[in-house]
């Protein structure tokens, strides 16, 4: 049930939405869980600022995921993301922050898992 907000301040066209989507949906068996589950959402234009600047090409990346992962397993899943977002949308890794959030109540289809 893991779920990915992708939030920039770039343009982002339907042919790099379906590539990162394809390429987030192989990568989030890092962390243990399938395609078959996974939710996103892709927030283009928005008006992000970093380090006081607001000229360069952002991106905040939020995942959310039902259970927990290892430390490694982040830090595999933080490499690739960066690796899919500065190659699809051209924007440069240290502009890049990921962001996970461990849930225990997660619903779906009328009840929780």
């Amino acid at each position: 049930m893991p779920f990915i907000t992708t939030r920039t301040n770039a343009e982002i066209t339907k042919e790099q939405e379906f590539s990162i989507k394809e390429k987030l949906g192989e990568a989030i068996s890092l962390l243990g869980k399938s395609e078959s589950w996974l939710m996103l959402v892709f927030k283009e234009n928005c008006r992000l600022w970093f380090k006081g600047d607001n000229s360069k090409k952002i991106a905040f990346v939020e995942i959310a995921l039902f259970g927990k992962a290892s430390p490694s397993q982040y830090d595999a899943m933080t490499e690739k993301v960066c690796e899919i977002i500065s190659s699809e949308l051209r924007i440069s890794s240290d502009c890049i922050y990921v962001k996970y959030e461990e849930v225990s109540n997660w619903g779906y289809n009328g009840f929780n898992f």
